[in-house]
């Protein structure tokens, strides 16, 4: 059976395609005006490929089972181009332009993860503290297989985040797959107003404290040398931990701001792209939050971006001491760029190293010491006699209130968290010492 497109019918069919097609293909100079002068060059597009776009776009025209408009179908080769490239860049559309903007700002309906593509796989990069997503159980690394009745493996990363948003109240069902279990499990989520703060602080044990960044946002540098204000305030600490597990990421700003909280002098990352502008260094200020209080800084498989640029500049000044599990190895920088019909682009424009010179990317921040997630349990005939504090009825310390034996109750439960305790108690055992 001979094909319809015949070679002297393609060059007939060919010709009569709107001239508007093949001209937005070709190279324009106002967009190469718009550039830098010292930009790199764009190379011309080569004919035949022009060509051969222009014949795809026009059989798909003619002889797709369903009418597909022009607008749809460039739509979509804007969309294949950009997510072709990498993971982070896609072309967003006014509803996900306008999405975006709001996740930036702390405010949203959803569920409370990050997510990403790996591997050709919806999978969670880190869920947002006290949210629908962490009180579920949500792990990093966790692979989306559905959402609700839809199958995440041939939806794009910005659809399948639109989808798992919705009105406040309403349930999502996800299919999880979860590495070392061999059945997909179902979790049922109700959707609630996702009002991220991604600073909080407290006392673990009198002069230790405890700073969560659970996301980088434009105050979040701002809001760690307050919290550093605050614990200072109720007296001199002795050691202060970190914790950046399961941190997506966010504001590259943001990063350089929290790590500076910690550092008085050298850099602390700097990134390096095509385009001139996208090539930047990032110094520490001589005023300082926190300059000489040890430090240990927690990072987990959830860490990511943001957070790795914090870790990684803290490691290689030998700042802190950097415990848990290797992070998630995003180590790239993608810029909004919105266009004149008022969607946008999310391009990945640049790579981000640490002061050493290490590239995170697809490598991540390997821990200074390797502590894995766990609990602290006492071993069968271990510790069992009995010891005054059992003694129903007894007189409580007056060094020990409630709160000390609640956050016991913790540090059992978060092996991590007890361990970087212990080590900035040894830190300041070994400086006494030296003194």
């Amino acid at each position: 059976m001979l094909s319809p497109f015949t070679r002297s019918s393609h060059a007939r069919r060919t010709a009569l395609l709107p001239l508007a097609l093949l001209a937005l293909l070709a190279p324009l100079p106002l967009a190469a005006q718009a550039l830098p002068d010292d930009a790199p060059a764009v190379d011309e597009l080569p004919v035949e490929d022009v060509q051969t776009f222009a014949e795809v776009f026009e059989r798909i025209k003619r002889a797709y089972v369903e009418e597909v408009d022009d607008r749809t179908l460039l739509r979509n080769a804007m969309r294949g181009m950009l997510s072709e490239l990498d993971p982070h860049s896609a072309y967003l559309d006014h509803e996900e332009f306008q999405s975006l903007r709001e996740s930036t700002q702390g405010e949203f309906g959803g569920i409370g993860i990050e997510v990403g593509i790996q591997d050709g796989q919806l999978t969670i990069i880190a869920p947002i503290d006290e949210t629908p997503a962490s009180r579920a159980g949500l792990e990093s690394r966790d692979v989306i297989l559905r959402i609700d009745d839809t199958p995440t493996e041939q939806l794009s990363l910005q659809e399948s985040v639109n989808l798992m948003r919705g009105e406040p109240g309403s349930d999502i069902t996800l299919t999880i797959q979860r590495r070392g279990e061999e059945a997909p499990r179902d979790v049922t989520l109700t959707r609630e107003i996702i009002r991220t703060e991604s600073v909080r602080s407290e006392l673990l044990e009198p002069g230790y404290g405890y700073l969560r960044v659970s996301q980088f946002q434009s105050r979040t540098g701002e809001q760690v040398t307050q919290a550093i204000g605050e614990l200072e305030s109720e007296g001199a600490l002795n050691g202060l931990v970190l914790d950046l597990r399961n941190n997506p990421g966010g504001v590259l700003q943001a990063a350089v701001d929290v790590a500076d909280a910690f550092l008085d002098e050298g850099l602390i990352v700097y990134t390096e792209g095509r385009l001139p502008d996208t090539e930047m260094r990032f110094s520490a200020n001589p005023q300082t939050a926190a300059p000489d209080v040890p430090l240990v800084v927690l990072i987990n498989g959830g860490s990511a971006s943001a957070a790795e640029i914090v870790a990684g500049a803290l490691q290689d000044q030998r700042r802190a001491v950097v415990m848990g599990t290797e992070s998630f190895g995003k180590g790239s920088v993608q810029q909004i760029m919105p266009l004149g019909n008022g969607e946008g682009l999310k391009l990945t424009t640049a790579l981000y190293f640490t002061p050493s010179g290490r590239s995170i990317q697809a490598q991540g921040i390997g821990p200074d010491v390797t502590v894995v997630r766990g609990r602290l349990e006492v071993a069968d005939g271990q510790d069992i006699g009995v010891r005054e504090a059992d003694l129903e009825g007894h007189l409580r310390s007056r060094d020990e209130p409630r709160e000390r034996r609640e956050m016991s109750e913790r540090l059992r439960e978060d092996y991590q968290l007890a361990e970087a305790l212990n080590l900035l108690k040894a830190l300041n055992v070994v400086s006494e010492r030296r003194q």
